[in-house]
């Protein structure tokens, strides 16, 4: 997989210093095309989801998913809380009010991502469209990369995982994996009034600390990951 070199002083809105610093080397920000980035501890992983309040009221409450939230839909999660700033509008969208982050066990991230097929043919991956047909015939778990997003919410040219979910995937998901759910609507409100004002600075040092998520070689490669130039845990 390629990577993008850039300038220390161009780096993409949106990234944040301490994300880069990780590749800094004689003034070159290299970001994989292929690259989770995340906020995660030894043992969990945060990703986010929006939804009306109807489902998180509850689900806040009880701590997990619950009725109304539909196990038997594909639900998807994201790492990156730009990329969900993108596809909620920073909250504002209908049925997508209220932003959620929510603490995952990594380990079940990783059962997830082991058990996922990608969402389009990809000739690296699968050696024929009928092996990547008969894998997505019986996953359970979608993996798509699209466009990373700058702090202004456009499209940057490397790539964030959404992961989707569904059947067994789902009830692992809400019955197993999930160990915390936090509303982080204000802080997405605040951001964005931020980003409105100009005050791209101010918006900046309040988002989510993200760095690049230690992935198993194996997993990687079977998800199209870039390869890890190094290794955190």
């Amino acid at each position: 997989m390629s990577k993008l070199r850039t300038r220390v002083h161009d780096t993409p809105r949106g990234i944040r210093s301490h994300e880069v610093d990780r590749f800094r080397h004689d003034h070159i920000v290299v970001i994989p095309a292929h690259q989770i980035r995340a906020s995660y501890t030894a043992e969990t992983i945060t990703v986010y989801q929006a939804y009306p309040p109807e489902i998180t009221r509850p689900a806040l409450a009880a701590g997990r998913f619950v009725p109304p939230f539909k196990r038997e839909r594909m639900t998807w999660v994201k790492p990156s809380f730009l990329w969900m700033m993108y596809r909620c509008g920073w909250a504002s969208k209908p049925g997508q009010e209220v932003v959620l982050a929510v603490e995952l066990l990594r380990t079940g991230f990783e059962w997830a991502l082991a058990n996922a097929c990608l969402s389009h043919f990809d000739r690296s991956l699968y050696p024929d469209r009928d092996a990547w047909t008969r894998r997505l015939a019986v996953s359970r778990v979608r993996v798509q990369w699209d466009p990373e997003r700058s702090l202004r919410l456009e499209p940057l040219p490397y790539r964030s995982l959404q992961l989707g979910l569904s059947g067994e995937a789902v009830d692992r998901y809400v019955d197993e994996w999930t160990v915390g759910l936090t509303d982080v609507t204000g802080t997405a409100r605040t951001i964005a009034d931020r980003v409105r004002r100009g005050a791209d600075d101010e918006a900046t040092a309040l988002l989510p600390a993200l760095r690049p998520y230690p992935l198993p070689p194996e997993i990687g490669a079977a998800i199209g990951a870039s390869p890890q130039s190094e290794t955190t845990s």
